[in-house]
């Protein structure tokens, strides 16, 4: 089955994710973390991007971008996993794959859907029990929105955060929201309402996603009488 085409659409909303090759850790100590955020703001200096939230984690990250041109989330992350394998492998003297493959990478609906998707990944840290409190992962986005010195990168894009946003993401997750998320990214699906799927889908050319899984069910042919 063909890969989906990986498309972005200016002053669109995208989540954008990456495991370690076999899930292995990728990230093994501050300096990993930090070394991966200078490449981050690097990247936002060569090619504008609109970060709206990220969350670094062991073995995977998630970020949310709302790029300013037509195809800039490919070309914005093609610098950024290219450079980062490159710092890697020199500072662990390795080579080979460091990521699983290529990204994935998600349309999300500029509406409540995308302040589920945003509290999903600042809440990542909290719900694989790595912190009591969200905010005190360090490598997250969500401990820089009450705070002037925020890196120049982070961007509330289209749509402002809820003064009560830390409180928000603290707490308990709705069952549904959580399986549609996984239900997006386990198969590409844009994340949005029904209309809004459908009309992303042929926009970026993820019809695919939409269709069942499986074999379709084979018609029982007529007896003769």
């Amino acid at each position: 089955m063909p890969r989906p085409a990986r498309i972005s659409v200016a002053d669109g909303c995208y989540h954008v994710m990456n495991r370690g090759n076999g899930r292995s850790e990728v990230f093994h100590m501050e300096e990993d973390y930090e070394a991966f955020l200078r490449l981050l703001g690097d990247a936002c200096e060569r090619l504008p991007m609109r970060v709206l939230a990220y969350c670094l984690m062991p073995n995977h990250f998630h970020l949310a971008l709302q790029p300013r041109g037509d195809g800039d989330v490919s070309r914005w992350m093609q610098w950024l996993m290219t450079s980062h394998v490159r710092r890697y492998h020199r500072h662990y003297h390795s080579s080979g794959h460091v990521w699983q493959g290529r990204y994935k990478s998600f349309p999300i609906e500029a509406d409540d859907h995308l302040y589920i998707l945003l509290r999903y990944i600042e809440r990542n840290p909290l719900r694989a029990k790595l912190v009591q409190r969200a905010q005190d992962w360090p490598w997250s986005s969500l401990r820089w929105w009450r705070r002037r010195d925020r890196p120049t990168y982070l961007s509330n894009g289209s749509m402002d955060r809820p003064s009560d946003w830390v409180r928000r993401v603290n707490r308990p997750e709705v069952d549904a929201e959580l399986e549609a998320i996984r239900t997006s990214i386990d198969r590409g699906i844009p994340f949005g309402t029904k209309a809004w799927q459908t009309r992303a889908a042929v926009r970026h050319g993820l019809q695919s996603t939409l269709r069942p899984r499986g074999r379709p069910a084979k018609k029982e042919k007529s007896k003769k009488k």
